[in-house]
């Protein structure tokens, strides 16, 4: 007879009820632009629905009541959670979107969380500490802990990927060079982590040792699940980026040369080096509305 959260999954409020705030919100503001005719794009919408979806998968679904048994389940959760999801929920921002909330009394520090040089570190400080052993346990004997632990994973996750892909303006440093490093250096974070799970030779968990038992593997063996879980997923995600940042890439070089050449047909003076900044922080289109006014010259107000 398996258990009951087995089969009907589980449920934690401290975990679901930020989930289904944090869903209202996005819906409310995204009704309130579609009533002042700046709709948000139907891709957005599905995009940070999937990210909420995915969260409550992890959090309700049978395979969740795992993971306080198995550390690989537990490890693929905290995947879904601040990988996949947290990429999904920031795909589907926008400027619009956030301005209440960042323009909001006392809420401006949030713009420094996503910074790249500010969300890179604290990613990867949250990502080692919740797995001290200490704390990774104490989130098997604690909902609290558990709702902290998994909120840590959702919220920094989502800063780090704000960095990266968010719809907010970018350090004048931030070019594809720097995220193409970004993207390594997260990967390589999370490599480290998976290959200690892997090749440790002692188990680090062992409050995981009935849940085990009960499911006939050994310690080393699910530690290990848990390694290779995560060297997989993240491999996935990283190939995903590189081939996003090549498009990303090849696309701003078009757009540039565009600009280019727009500018020289209207006579307006334009260096690449400034036609490139206005690509890069995603002002290309309002450049080309500058370049495209009247011809220099031509005497019209």
């Amino acid at each position: 007879m398996l258990p009951v959260a087995h089969v009907e999954g589980s449920f934690e409020p401290l975990q679901m009820i930020p989930v289904a705030v944090v869903a209202a919100l996005y819906a409310g503001r995204a009704r309130s632009l579609a009533r002042r005719g700046k709709p948000v794009p139907p891709w957005r919408h599905v995009s940070f629905a999937s990210g909420i979806v995915l969260i409550v998968i992890a959090l309700v679904s049978p395979l969740a009541a795992l993971d306080d048994e198995l550390v690989w389940v537990h490890m693929a959760q905290h995947l879904v959670l601040g990988d996949l999801a947290g990429l999904l929920m920031v795909l589907g921002l926008t400027g619009p979107l956030l301005q209440p909330l960042l323009a909001a009394r006392g809420l401006g520090w949030l713009r420094t969380l996503v910074h790249p040089a500010v969300a890179l570190p604290l990613w990867m400080v949250d990502l080692y500490l919740w797995h001290v052993p200490a704390l990774y346990q104490a989130a098997l004997h604690s909902e609290a802990v558990h709702a902290l632990e998994h909120a840590c994973f959702v919220g920094f996750g989502i800063a780090m990927w704000m960095a990266l892909i968010g719809p907010l303006p970018k350090p004048a440093w931030f070019g594809n060079g720097a995220r193409l490093i970004y993207i390594v250096v997260v990967r390589f974070g999370g490599a480290v982590l998976a290959n200690i799970l892997l090749w440790s030779g002692s188990a680090l968990y062992p409050d995981y040792g009935p849940g085990e038992a009960a499911h006939g593997i050994s310690a080393l063996a699910d530690q290990g699940a848990a390694g290779v879980v995560m060297m997989i997923e993240q491999g996935l995600v990283t190939l995903g980026l590189f081939a996003w940042l090549f498009f990303r890439a090849a696309s701003e070089s078009e757009e540039r040369q565009r600009l280019l050449d727009l500018a020289a047909e209207r006579g307006v003076a334009l260096d690449e080096a400034r036609a490139a900044r206005a690509v890069a922080a995603g002002q290309g289109e309002r450049l080309r509305e500058r370049i495209a006014g009247p011809p220099v010259g031509s005497g019209e107000q």
